[in-house]
């Protein structure tokens, strides 16, 4: 199953911390031919995050001027920062016979999903629970409590979502769930 214009296309989906990051970046590393879809944000860049390879940090004005300028397969405005995939850097890695990997929400999904020349294969990927969700933001300690208060709120209206996917795994043990996208990656390819 590949895009008319090359690859596979994997999107992983979830509420902010159900680990879809990590998964992609495993991903990625055990897969060379996947390459990770580096989208453009507003946000500012955390600690560890390193520009072009986490993501491409550009300010509000940029970012507007690129969809004015329909650069972008799709974007959305989260938590009062955008997020956007650049149409140029994901046809260059198609066409240079790579699979490609997004780490996109629902929104980005839902617009990619428009484009009837792209094969993607959809993943969504649930916490075990709530609970669990608010265990992890506060356990990778990458945002103050507004911002897990706002993650926690957005956890309803993001599960409400799953229906659009073709896969719902549960992200409860991360060896498990990772095995389970690989074996939905090997039958996509084969």
């Amino acid at each position: 199953m590949t895009s008319s214009n090359g690859g596979v296309m994997l999107i992983l989906s979830s509420p902010s911390g159900a680990g879809k990051t990590t998964l992609t970046k495993k991903i990625q590393q055990k897969y060379q031919n996947f390459q990770i879809s580096v989208s453009h944000t507003t946000r500012k860049p955390r600690p560890n995050e390193v520009e072009g390879i986490d993501y491409f940090f550009i300010n509000h004005q940029e970012f507007k001027k690129k969809i004015s300028n329909n650069e972008f397969y799709e974007y959305a405005k989260i938590f009062d920062n955008y997020y956007g995939t650049s149409r140029n850097s994901v046809n260059e890695l198609l066409k240079n016979n790579n699979n490609v990997l997004f780490d996109i929400d629902w929104q980005g999904t839902q617009q990619l999903s428009k484009f009837k020349t792209l094969t993607l294969i959809k993943i969504f990927l649930l916490p075990p629970d709530k609970k669990e969700l608010e265990n992890r933001l506060i356990q990778r300690n990458q945002d103050d409590t507004n911002i897990i208060s706002k993650r926690l709120k957005a956890y309803d209206s993001d599960t409400h979502h799953w229906s659009d996917y073709d896969h719902v795994i549960i992200n409860d043990n991360l060896e498990n769930c990772f095995s389970q996208i690989e074996k939905i990656i090997l039958s996509a390819v084969e």
